[in-house]
């Protein structure tokens, strides 16, 4: 039902894979740091981050405004990396997941916990889309509450679909290296 897209991999390829996700994940983290320190001041103090969970039109109306014509140039570029990187970290998220889940949950009950999770941040990636949509639209002038809410509740999701799948990769490390090391 809920089986790994990584399953028919080699390990070659999966290596490889891991590499280049991990070198543009790297790559869109800092482009995104750069452009974010355009966005952040007074007003808006949680740069891009703020404004994905502004929550209410008067709040995310005045990020826009503090930001000026240097800041919404970053927050466009921003917002066009994002298409970018939805895709490298739920993709590198999940062959994390599928490694760990092999090393240590092969055969046993637990494994279908990793391999929902596998495509629950691919979800999350989806959800990043969405957001991203509402944003855009809040950058080009259509201030609705609706495309704020849009962006808030779908950025809320995401984030807390990747702190979970972050914390099992982290718990799962964490336990794989206390097995190599007790060995």
């Amino acid at each position: 039902m809920f089986s790994s897209p990584f399953s028919t991999l080699t390990k070659n390829q999966e290596i490889r894979l891991t590499r280049v996700l991990l070198f543009l994940v790297v790559l869109c983290i800092a482009v995104l740091q750069y452009l974010d320190q355009f966005l952040i001041n007074d007003t808006c103090s949680g740069g891009i981050i703020a404004f994905e969970l502004a929550g209410d039109l008067e709040t995310a109306g005045s990020y826009l405004n503090s930001w000026g014509e240097k800041g919404k140039i970053a927050v466009s570029l921003g917002l066009g990396i994002d298409f970018l990187f939805p895709i490298t970290y739920s993709l590198l998220m999940a062959i994390l997941i599928h490694k760990l889940n092999v090393l240590l949950w092969s055969k046993r009950p637990f494994f279908i916990v990793g391999n929902v999770l596998i495509w629950a941040i691919f979800l999350a990636g989806i959800f990043d889309y969405i957001e991203n949509i509402g944003l855009i639209n809040l950058v080009l002038g259509n201030m609705d509450q609706f495309w704020v809410s849009v962006a808030f509740y779908f950025a809320t999701i995401k984030f807390f679909v990747i702190l979970v799948v972050f914390s099992y990769i982290l718990i799962n490390f964490s336990l794989f290296l206390i097995k190599k090391w007790t060995k």
